[in-house]
């Protein structure tokens, strides 16, 4: 063990996370595909499954999706200004304090079941699924503190470490889990969405003791760096809960507020749907919604989560040292990689939503449309991560769950509406998250420009994004019917999209998104780190 813990840059922490995300991304990406894919399990299977973890989801949310995020800002102020003893009992006692909240929160999803399976989802069988899921809301909630921790000290490499920990796990019990029990129940439905959900608890236990144990090993690094330091200001136990609470709720409010769609989907399309087709077509439609289409719109939005979680303890470190023109760059800096993540996604998901789907998901023909409509979701919804993660760094917590708000009201109407009209469907679904996370966007884009003063170079984060974007879309939609010629559809698709990409980056380098100059921005920042 070193003798010193190994800080991240800010750009090295950001790379560090997307790296992670992506592994975890690929490897959800595996075991989804096994799932909808598994005889018996399918999109049904998955109907059952999606329905008790999105609510899962939102107790956990409550309980420590706003943790990491609050914690590490507030450690990361402490630790700009050199109060390491501070730090430490900001942590030790958000320990304590999300113990019990993880606890609360999980005898309320599982003495709870029985009413939101039959009551709220109208799926009686995602009953297991939900007690299966809740030992997973103490093991995340105590591990979001220690991620929160290990953030705030910019050691970013742990939370990305638990994170492939935990998928891997997920994605191993998953597979062996589900197929032990799908031979003991003869392929029950049922069983094996309750087998995939047990899967999630032990992944959730694995990344936990991971966290754990590297803090243990690193305990004597951490005691040293402590008893060197002085208490700059030493807070009230009282105070340190309040400002932790102040932080994180209405960052988990933000968070919660994000994720509302699918838990609105996951309460309403089916009871609409069933107006005007059987139940088992409305579980159907919304198995391949859940399943495979937010799947796929997820994994743009994983890379840019890098991006957002970094942005919380970097600008609040710059922000307790006075140094405001780190905050413009690395704000600019985040809104353009959004743009430049979320531009070719959208449009590639949206041209390329048959051929994906039948490279992903065989026979899925059902979701070409909903993957269409849906893709416009991303880049508004990576941009709103991105001036979340700013937001909340400068300390204005309340702006981004304000923004989520207003869109998850607009999200329920659209689905009131659009669900209800045959001749719609489950489109208005994906209708209502564009919608929704358009708003989301819009709000907190102008919270931006008033609130903080700064201003996004239109020209060089927006319009050469899009020209770019649109260059490699039009030469890439022109060369995809010749090379149907000398390949087959799934080979052709695979070409496209790497080829496409060596496109994008020719672009990004002719029409200088990068320059010299930023460059050096961040090699500045890199060495004030």
């Amino acid at each position: 063990m070193k003798n010193k813990v190994k800080k991240n840059s800010f750009i090295g922490g950001i790379f560090v996370l997307m790296f992670s995300q992506g592994i975890v991304k690929i490897l959800g990406l595996i075991y989804t595909l096994y799932l909808v894919n598994r005889e018996g399990f399918g999109d049904s299977g998955n109907a059952i499954y999606a329905s008790g973890y999105q609510i899962y989801a939102m107790l956990l949310t409550l309980s420590s999706i706003g943790v990491p995020n609050a914690i590490s800002k507030l450690i990361s102020e402490k630790v700009a200004v050199g109060d390491f003893k501070e730090s430490h009992r900001i942590f030790k006692i958000a320990l304590a304090t999300f113990s019990i909240i993880g606890l609360i929160g999980t005898l309320t999803l599982c003495l709870g079941a029985t009413y939101i399976s039959q009551k709220l989802l109208q799926i009686p069988e995602a009953k297991i699924t939900l007690i299966t899921l809740s030992p997973s809301i103490f093991f995340v909630s105590v591990a979001s503190v220690l991620k929160g921790y290990f953030n705030g000290m910019e050691i970013m490499k742990v939370t990305a470490k638990s994170q492939v920990i935990e998928q891997v796990g997920k994605t191993f019990f998953t597979i062996l889990i589900v197929e032990i029990i799908a031979n003991i129940s003869k392929n029950s439905t049922k069983c094996m969405a309750a087998g995939a959900t047990i899967a999630t608890s032990l992944a959730t236990i694995l990344g936990f003791i991971y966290l754990m144990y590297y803090y243990y090993i690193c305990r004597k690094n951490f005691a040293n760096i402590i008893r060197n330091s002085k208490y700059i200001k030493k807070e009230r136990i009282v105070k340190i809960i309040k400002n932790i609470l102040k932080v994180s709720i209405p960052i988990s409010l933000s968070a919660i507020m994000a994720s509302l769609t699918k838990n609105i989907d996951s309460v309403t399309v089916v009871r609409f749907l069933k107006n005007y087709m059987s139940i088992s077509d409305a579980k159907l439609q919304y198995g391949i919604l859940s399943g495979k289409i937010e799947t796929l719109i997820a994994l743009p939005l994983s890379l840019n989560i890098a991006f957002s979680t970094a942005l919380v303890p970097a600008i609040s470190s710059a922000k307790a040292k006075g140094n405001n023109e780190e905050i413009k760059n690395k704000i600019s800096f985040s809104f353009l990689i959004g743009m430049l993540i979320g531009l070719p996604c959208t449009i590639g998901m949206n041209i390329y939503a048959k051929q994906i789907l039948d490279l992903l998901f065989p026979n899925a023909n059902q979701g070409i449309e909903i993957l269409k409509i849906s893709s416009f979701s991303i880049i508004f919804a990576i941009i709103s991560q991105t001036i979340s993660g700013a937001m909340q760094g400068l300390g204005k917590v309340y702006e981004p769950a304000k923004a989520y708000g207003i869109g998850i009201l607009i999200k329920f109407m659209c689905n009131i509406i659009l669900l209800n009209n045959p001749k719609i469907g489950i489109k208005g679904a994906a209708i209502g998250n564009v919608i929704c996370n358009f708003t989301a966007f819009l709000i907190l884009y102008i919270d931006l420009r008033i609130k903080t003063k700064i201003k996004i170079e239109i020209n060089k984060c927006i319009i050469k994004p899009i020209i770019a974007t649109i260059i490699m879309g039009s030469v890439s939609y022109a060369s995809f019917s010749y090379i149907q010629r000398f390949f087959n559809n799934k080979v052709s698709i695979l070409i496209i999209i790497v080829f496409s990409i060596i496109i994008y980056v020719i672009n990004i380098g002719i029409l200088r998104i990068f320059t010299i100059n930023d460059l050096e921005k961040i090699n500045i920042i890199k060495s004030k780190k």
